[in-house]
């Protein structure tokens, strides 16, 4: 039945019965939220927003950097007011004119993880971050949030975008970087757009760059739910060139001049893989169809990094590529916590026990109806001892979020937990299929 066929038997049952006439009204204003039409609010092209995430431990502040239109959006035009996990930022897209949110996102940042830091204590400093927004036919606010780990408002700001503005950067009409399709399912309306990014590669090794894309993306689709639910994807090696090979490793000394200035020991942690310059990413892609972000590291070092709705960036030599590509893959796209933990818990602090994390993979026990209790069969012993993993393969194990003590996974090994485990668990599968049906469906 089509919203008009339906707007017109409620009329029908509203003139025979007015005393339920008021209820009919508010189930009509229901339907037209739901039917929100993205037409109506945007055009087919992006807002791309930079943003400047400043600060220290104690006090946080956002700052707009700059906007940008691209020539055409990659992303969903349905579940336009609805957020496919809480994550650890929002933004809210209003209409500027009557207020009514008309787009929301969700997002994590390599800042939030900072300010958990020793340095952040003592120092401030700022990031970069940026976000691919529909472009509003209308002036829209946007408003940007930032959540600490209880969900508390750490900082945010609002700021009115007015779609003729003049100073709004046009990008993606030109200079687009090289690219070729290893994976093209569908029109960019249907289907996920996913870029793969080469890092460290210089304009000479972009053979190479282009076999480690395919590698990386035959080790995505040979695990579930990727692989059932492919025709859902599109895949793109985009071939950045670096004017060096390699990539920067501190610990080592070397420094290299690399597309995305990416380098080890983030925060000290010497596999710890990743980039603050993240609008020379977005530089990279404009004029390129995408929503999702995998970076390849031209190195054979061992590391990684994955950000919820940010990117993945990984080594493209080591032994473990592909199952490090597909795990922080499962952080960046899926939304997915890490599953292993340290037996002296060095990270408690990531996590407060007496607040339910907003990943799907792991629970504090607080809210665990909203997890995987769902999943549990009858008769599971809560917590699950590992000894009877053969019995119970979806459980509640404790140790999970770097925490021994506390946090509890859902199964005893995982893909989010181990490098040599095949397989992501049950319950990550189940959370990455509603992500991908969020967007497609």
């Amino acid at each position: 039945m089509s919203f008009k066929d339906i707007i017109f038997v409620v009329a029908i049952i509203m003139n025979r019965y007015e005393k339920y006439s008021l209820f009919l009204l508010c189930l009509m204003a229901a339907i037209s939220l739901h039917a929100q039409r993205f037409a109506d609010y945007f055009a087919d092209k992006t807002l791309r927003v930079d943003y400047i995430f400043t600060g220290n431990a104690a006090r946080q502040e956002i700052c707009l950097d700059g906007l940008s239109c691209l020539p055409s959006w990659a992303g969903r035009k349905h579940h336009l007011s609805e957020l496919p996990l809480q994550g650890n930022g929002q933004i809210i897209m209003r209409d500027a004119a009557n207020g009514s949110v008309i787009y929301k996102t969700s997002f994590s940042s390599l800042f939030q993880e900072w300010l958990e830091t020793d340095e952040a204590k003592a120092v401030t400093k700022g990031f970069e971050n940026t976000f691919l927004l529909p472009y509003p036919l209308r002036p829209a606010e946007i408003e940007i949030t930032l959540l600490d780990p209880r969900r508390n408002v750490r900082a945010s700001m609002k700021h009115t975008v007015s779609p003729d503005d003049i100073l709004i950067h046009q990008k993606g009409t030109a200079h687009i970087t090289p690219h070729k399709y290893l994976l093209q399912s569908g029109n960019t309306a249907k289907c996920i757009d996913v870029a793969i990014l080469a890092e460290g590669y210089t304009p000479e090794e972009m053979p190479v760059f282009y076999e480690d894309a395919a590698i990386a993306c035959e080790s995505l689709f040979a695990h579930e739910p990727f692989r059932s639910m492919k025709k859902h994807f599109n895949i793109v090696a985009v071939a950045s060139p670096s004017e060096d090979s390699g990539v920067s490793v501190p610990r080592l000394g070397e420094w290299k001049r690399t597309a995305f200035s990416s380098h080890f020991s983030t925060f000290y942690s010497d596999r710890y893989l990743t980039t603050s310059r993240v609008k020379s990413i977005h530089d990279a892609l404009a004029g390129i169809p995408y929503e999702h972000i995998i970076i390849l590291a031209n190195t054979e070092e061992y590391g990684g990094g994955g950000i919820y709705n940010s990117y993945t960036l990984t080594t493209a030599h080591h032994p473990m590529f592909r199952p490090v590509v597909v795990h922080e893959f499962g952080h960046s796209f899926g939304g997915l916590a890490d599953e292993y933990f340290y037996d002296n818990d060095v990270m408690t602090d990531t996590y407060p026990l007496d607040v339910e994390p907003w990943e799907q993979n792991i629970s504090t026990r607080i809210d665990f109806i909203s997890k995987w209790e769902d999943m549990l069969a009858q008769g599971t012993p809560v917590p699950t001892p590992s000894s009877e993993s053969g019995t119970y393969p979806v459980g509640v194990y404790e140790g999970a979020g770097y925490s021994a003590k506390g946090i509890y996974r859902p199964a005893d090994n995982c893909r989010m937990r181990t490098n040599e485990y095949p397989t992501f668990c049950p319950v990550c599968q189940r959370a990455i299929c509603r992500v991908i049906e969020f967007y497609t469906e």
